[in-house]
C-alpha cells in the first residue's frame, strides 16, 4: 500500500505549479495599483492601509510589466487551481486520506503537544517516517481548509463583474477592495507556509522525501510526514 496515494502526489505537483505562476503573475498584476483598501470602493492613495512595495521582474510572470497578459496567466492557473483543490478534497474523502491523515482530535490541540511536535522537528531526520503531529495536522488543515479555499473566494470575489452573479460572496468578504486586501494576505500567508514546508522537507531527508512524493513509497503501519 502506497504511502502517498496517486492523486494526492499529482494534486500535490501540479498545485505547485499552479501556485507558483499564480503568485509570480499576482505580483506582476500588484504592481499596477500598489495599494491596498478596505470596504468596497478605493482608488486614492491617501485611503491605502498599505502600500505594496513594487516587485522586480525577475520575481514575476511575464518577466516585465504587462497587466494583460499577467491577468491571462493568472486566470489559466485558478482553474488549474480551483479544480485541482475540488479532486483533492473529493479523493480525500473517498480514500479516507483527510480521516486518517489530516482530522485533528481534542488532543491535537493541546500546547504541550505543539510543543513536542517542535521539538520533533528541531531534530533533523527524526519525524521522516512518523504520522502526522498535533502541528501538521492543525498546519495542513488551516491550508487546504481555509487558506486555499478563502484564495479561491477572494479571487472570485475580485473578478470583474462576478459581484453580478453572486454578490453575497463580495458582501461577505467585506466588499470588493477589502476581498483584494484578503486575496494578498492569503497568498503572502500560503507563501509562508510553502517557504517553511521546503525548509523541513530539507531538514528530514530531501531526497527521501521527494522520492516518495514521486513513487509514493510504501506505507508501513504510519503515514509519512
Amino acid at each position: 500500500m502506497k504511502r502517498h496515494a496517486l492523486t494526492t502526489r499529482l494534486w500535490h505537483w501540479v498545485n505547485a505549479i499552479a501556485f507558483i505562476v499564480l503568485f509570480m503573475s499576482g505580483l506582476n498584476i500588484s504592481n499596477a495599483h500598489r495599494f491596498l483598501y478596505w470596504g468596497d470602493y478605493g482608488f486614492d492613495p491617501a485611503d491605502a492601509w498599505l502600500v505594496v512595495q513594487r516587485f522586480p521582474a525577475w520575481m514575476t510572470i511575464p518577466q516585465r510589466y504587462d497587466l494583460a497578459e499577467s491577468r491571462d496567466w493568472h486566470n489559466l492557473s485558478a482553474w488549474v487551481f480551483a479544480l485541482g483543490l475540488f479532486v483533492m478534497w473529493v479523493m480525500s474523502l473517498i480514500n479516507r486520506h483527510f480521516a486518517r491523515d489530516i482530522a485533528t482530535t481534542k488532543s491535537d490541540w493541546s500546547p504541550r503537544n505543539w510543543l513536542t511536535a517542535i521539538k520533533e522537528h528541531a531534530r533533523p531526520g527524526a519525524h521522516g517516517d512518523r504520522s502526522y503531529n498535533a502541528v501538521q495536522k492543525i498546519a495542513y488543515g488551516l491550508v487546504l481548509g481555509v487558506g486555499l479555499p478563502m484564495m479561491i473566494a477572494t479571487g472570485l470575489a475580485i473578478s470583474p463583474g462576478f459581484e453580478v452573479i453572486a454578490p453575497w460572496l463580495v458582501d461577505v468578504l467585506g466588499g470588493r477592495q477589502s476581498a483584494r486586501s484578503l486575496h494578498f494576505l492569503f497568498a503572502w500567508g500560503l507563501a509562508g507556509f510553502v517557504l517553511i514546508h521546503l525548509v523541513m522537507v530539507l531538514w528530514s531527508g530531501p531526497l527521501t522525501q521527494i522520492t516518495r512524493m514521486i513513487t509514493g513509497g510504501k506505507r508501513s503501519g504510519e503515514i509519512n510526514a
